[in-house]
């Protein structure tokens, strides 16, 4: 068949439109919960079930994952994608950002970062538009009705003149390590944060800066989940020449133990984050 990973690409596009114009009438909370234990919104399941449907019907998925399901769905085929289908899905009340975040690995999941062989996330804000990473290289497209991608950006990289950062967590609940380290970058940089992580690292791909969700007090793990959002956003952040760390080294580096496990998660231009790594 032809390119398996531009295939992946295609359905994802293809889907954003159905994803978007489903969030109508899909506000409500669920009966059930992830298995994160967070309450899913009716628009996270619908999502989570247009993705699985579509994306197995490539024949080269051998599996598919997501933030919203206990397991991985088993098929045959050697790519294996782990998607949050609908990121920042409790702006939906407030009608803010979301997305969807997905990563391509070439090895069974649960697995490490450098197994990844693509990564994306498809931005719903004023107008649809796609980041993808691959092959070292970060393209950004505009997503029309019809799910079709017309290029934007091109070899996309972050300035090399930071503006903004946002951090997410309650600030009693920050490590005094790491009120100590935001103390010093908002003296340099425009708070830049809106709950929904794709919307926040997307203004530091636009703009230069760092975003994070660091180990909290009460929460040392931190919030995000590794194989779902830090290994595909850490993946799209380097290859747009930044940065990415779980405070101790590249999250690319981290191999999860279990499917829905978390981590502490910074990405960004390198001067930010080695000067976070120095601070924790």
């Amino acid at each position: 068949m032809s390119d398996p990973i531009d295939a992946i690409l295609d359905v994802v596009a293809s889907t954003a439109p159905d994803v978007r114009g489903g969030l109508v009438g899909r506000r409500v909370y669920d009966s059930g919960e992830n298995p994160s234990g967070e309450q899913q919104l009716a628009a996270d399941v619908y999502a989570d079930e247009l993705l699985e449907e579509r994306l197995l019907n490539i024949d080269p998925i051998g599996s598919y994952a997501s933030e919203e399901r206990d397991l991985v769905i088993e098929d045959d085929g050697h790519l294996h994608v782990a998607a949050d289908p609908l990121d920042g899905s409790s702006n939906l009340k407030s009608n803010n950002t979301m997305g969807t975040l997905f990563g391509v690995y070439d090895e069974p999941l649960p697995t490490a970062g450098r197994d990844l062989v693509a990564a994306g996330f498809v931005l719903y804000g004023p107008i649809t538009t796609m980041v993808v990473a691959r092959d070292g290289d970060v393209t950004e497209y505009v997503i029309d009705g019809e799910g079709d991608r017309e290029t934007v950006t091109e070899d996309l990289t972050l300035p090399t003149d930071p503006t903004v950062y946002g951090f997410g967590g309650r600030v009693p609940n920050w490590t005094d390590d790491f009120a100590a380290y935001v103390e010093s970058v908002e003296e340099e940089l425009k708070l830049r944060y809106g709950g929904a992580m794709i919307g926040d690292v997307n203004q530091v791909l636009t703009y230069g800066g760092v975003f994070g969700y660091p180990g909290l007090q009460d929460r040392p793990e931190g919030k995000l989940r590794l194989l779902f959002e830090g290994h595909p956003i850490a993946y799209i952040v380097e290859s747009a020449g930044g940065a990415s760390s779980n405070g101790e080294r590249s999250l690319l580096d981290c191999e999860p133990e279990r499917l829905h496990e978390r981590t502490p998660l910074f990405v960004g231009n390198d001067e930010y984050v080695d000067r976070l790594e120095d601070a924790l």
